[in-house]
């Protein structure tokens, strides 16, 4: 059975023919059951961008991901680059900042 990870994955990859991709399941840092595929961090680096405003590139990635987004995934981070973009920024992205909702808030 494929997770929703690895659907992420094939659904970025065949779309966008990536020079770089990172699915990185993040539920664990969130206030969700143990095991869980409701959190995403996407970094996506692909030529598909060059143009392309940052709104377009996360519209194009949402329709790609519509299946998963109408699931069982509650949020995605997506950091869509081109690869300029991406050797400017010195192959990083922003870690994701700690999750303050549900019980984890103070």
């Amino acid at each position: 059975m494929t997770t929703i990870q690895e659907s992420i994955q094939q659904k970025l990859e065949s779309a966008f023919s990536p020079l770089h991709l990172e699915v990185i399941n993040e539920s664990h840092m969130h206030n969700v059951a143990e095991g869980s595929e409701s959190h995403f961090k996407v970094v996506l680096v692909s030529d598909a961008f060059k143009g392309e405003r940052l709104i377009s590139r996360h519209r194009q990635v949402n329709k790609v991901l519509a299946a998963e987004l109408q699931g069982g995934v509650h949020a995605l981070a997506l950091h869509t680059l081109t690869p300029e973009d991406w050797f400017d920024q010195g192959g990083k992205t922003p870690d994701s900042p700690p999750c303050l909702g549900g019980s984890k808030q103070d």
